[in-house]
């Protein structure tokens, strides 16, 4: 995961590239938001259930946007990505609707054969407006087609320290957990909290 994170740190400073960049041909395929995103899902996961879950490219048996890997158990999650770019509307843009819009396009795409079995990850670049992952939860499309549905967005940038919130969209225990992933400066170091 560090050595992930050192990697990824010029594509996390980039926003134009996170929402335009080019596949990585030496990485699967990936563009960099799939990449920083399915990161950041398991710097979330790892520090707040005690999982040891990484992020791999290769050997997505779906074809999909990556995988996430269980080193303890060698489970592995077929990730599917997609994108709610940054918004002229900044705050005043309605980021529940551009979200639940992105999840609806991505799972209309192929259906069940298409979705089944994969997580959706909605990488929500800045500037889209305040969202809740509770009621984006609550207002999923059915058939979902998706395992599940994770959303990342960009929370904040101070003096080169990132802060992610991380949201995984199950409110099957009563609210959907939501947490936030800050980056250090340097990007050798980060930390998780439980966001309420």
């Amino acid at each position: 995961m560090a050595i992930a994170l050192k990697t990824l740190e010029p594509y996390v400073k980039n926003a134009t590239h996170l929402q335009t960049g080019k596949p990585f041909q030496n990485f699967g395929d990936m563009r960099s938001r799939e990449a920083v995103a399915n990161w950041l899902l398991c710097a979330a996961a790892n520090a707040m259930d005690g999982r040891n879950l990484s992020i791999a490219s290769t050997n997505d048996p779906v074809g999909g946007d990556g995988i996430i890997y269980d080193e303890d158990n060698g489970e592995s999650f077929p990730t599917e990505h997609v994108m709610v770019p940054r918004q002229s509307g900044g705050a005043d843009a309605d980021a529940q609707a551009l979200i639940l819009k992105a999840i609806d396009d991505k799972r209309m795409k192929g259906g069940t054969a298409y979705a089944s079995g994969k997580t959706l990850v909605v990488f929500v670049n800045a500037g889209a407006g305040e969202w809740y992952p509770n009621r984006v939860a609550r207002a999923l499309p059915n058939p979902l087609y998706f395992a599940t549905v994770w959303v990342v967005s960009l929370q904040s940038e101070t003096d080169g320290a990132y802060s992610y919130n991380v949201a995984h969209l199950d409110i099957s225990a009563g609210n959907a957990p939501a947490y936030r992933v800050h980056i250090a400066k340097d990007f050798d170091d980060w930390q998780v909290e439980g966001v309420q």
